[in-house]
């Protein structure tokens, strides 16, 4: 079989498959997310985590559905070009890779930032390189290593969840709902929230690296989803009963705060030192989405044939792995994009509007339908109501994906 033709090594099971979107989705975002997200929605802090859930639940169902369908890698990309077109798939990957590429810089530098602050981008380019080495070497070793980190992820959110619910200054007064911001204040927050549950996409980016998909993929989702969602919740349950929502609001590293405002100072470092395992993980995970989604969108020349060699030996996307490392490592070294992501948000859930618009084309009965259309239009919803700024560099990110397409298109009709 011609190397750029050949198909992916089928290596992960259920529990891998369910750590690799755990990995993806306890990273980093809730070290920081709850902030900028308690202060579009204030008291109603749960009840914008909520609505995240409820959107991401049909997102996830959606996902679920399609992957088990077409369980090849690339995710919405193959869904998006198989139901509804070239034009719509090529979007949805345009959305996932440049933004995805921007989260990976972001996750490289916050992984440089708790590590050694002075050497930030030195850190962030060697986190990078280490990282796209061991992804050569094969998928088992990067799902070896996920399963690691969401094991300290875990246990030092179990710590802060524990110390903070347990100390004197907790209160649960301060889990008060309602929404004095309003609705659009919510709906903002929903959005910045979701962003933290969007890694379930992974799962299905590696739909053709999964043990009898049909059966995996399912099940692995909504799995992933639901800790997730236990653990955020709880997490969040915890740091607004010690901080309340403007203290929670105010803060530039909220469960640090959190930990020292229970008075438990000797947690600091440890929250600390799982804020940079998370964001390592986060990067882990990324590289390998946005690798195969690559992969995939060579495979259709949508971006360069020889992206899409598969290595003989190691069975992964060499080339595409290789190519990514390079984009984000330089970006890790020269700029900073933390504060320059927003439009990631704003692609992410327009590539899930995608897939739930996929997904409503799969059958005819209203309640197969009733999810993708929920989906869809919580989706478009929240990606309209990110801030400004967001969504229109996210609709510019678009709008250059959109006329690439365009140009492919006209030079193959000449």
């Amino acid at each position: 079989m011609p190397q750029s033709t050949a198909a992916l090594r089928r290596t992960l099971g259920t529990p891998d498959a369910v750590v690799v979107g755990l990995g993806s989705m306890i990273g980093a975002g809730v070290f920081a997310a709850l902030a900028p997200a308690a202060r579009a929605a204030g008291p109603a802090l749960l009840t914008a985590l909520a609505l995240a859930a409820v959107v991401a639940y049909c997102n996830a169902m959606s996902s679920a559905r399609l992957a088990a369908r077409y369980p090849a890698s690339g995710g919405t990309y193959v869904y998006g070009r198989e139901r509804l077109g070239a034009f719509w798939g090529h979007l949805a990957g345009w959305a996932f890779v440049v933004g995805k590429t921007a989260s990976c810089a972001a996750m490289a530098l916050t992984v440089g930032a708790y590590v050694w602050p002075a050497q930030a981008h030195a850190v962030g380019v060697a986190a990078v390189v280490a990282l796209t080495a061991l992804n050569y070497g094969g998928l088992q070793k990067s799902a070896w290593l996920t399963r690691a980190i969401v094991a300290v992820v875990l246990a030092v959110l179990a710590s802060v969840v524990v110390g903070c619910l347990l100390s004197d200054a907790s209160d649960t007064e301060r889990l008060g709902v309602g929404a004095p911001s309003g609705a659009a204040g919510v709906l903002q927050a929903a959005g910045l929230l979701f962003f933290a549950f969007a890694g379930y996409a992974r799962i299905a980016t590696l739909g053709e690296e999964v043990r009898a998909p049909e059966r995996t993929i399912p099940r692995a989702i909504p799995l992933a989803l639901g800790i997730t969602l236990l653990v955020y919740a709880a997490v969040s349950v915890a740091v607004l009963s010690v901080l309340g929502p403007e203290g929670l609001a105010r803060a530039s590293a909220p469960l640090v705060d959190a930990v020292e405002a229970a008075g438990l100072p000797g947690l600091v470092p440890v929250v600390r030192t799982g804020a940079a395992t998370a964001a390592l993980g986060s990067l882990l995970a990324l590289i390998l989405g946005v690798s195969r989604t690559t992969l995939a969108m060579a495979r259709d020349r949508h971006l360069p044939g020889a992206l899409a060699a598969v290595h003989p030996r190691f069975q992964v996307p060499h080339r595409a792995e290789l190519a990514v490392g390079a984009v984000v490592a330089t970006l890790a070294a020269t700029v900073d994009v933390r504060g320059a992501i927003g439009f990631s948000s704003f692609g992410v859930l327009v590539y899930y509007a995608i897939a739930n618009a996929s997904a409503w084309t799969l059958g005819s009965a209203p309640l197969a339908r009733a999810v993708p259309v929920l989906g869809l239009l919580g989706c478009l919803t929240l990606a309209f109501t990110l801030p400004a700024v967001s969504v229109g560099v996210g609709a510019g990110v678009l709008a250059v994906g959109a006329a690439a397409y365009g140009v492919r298109r006209w030079r193959a009709a000449r």
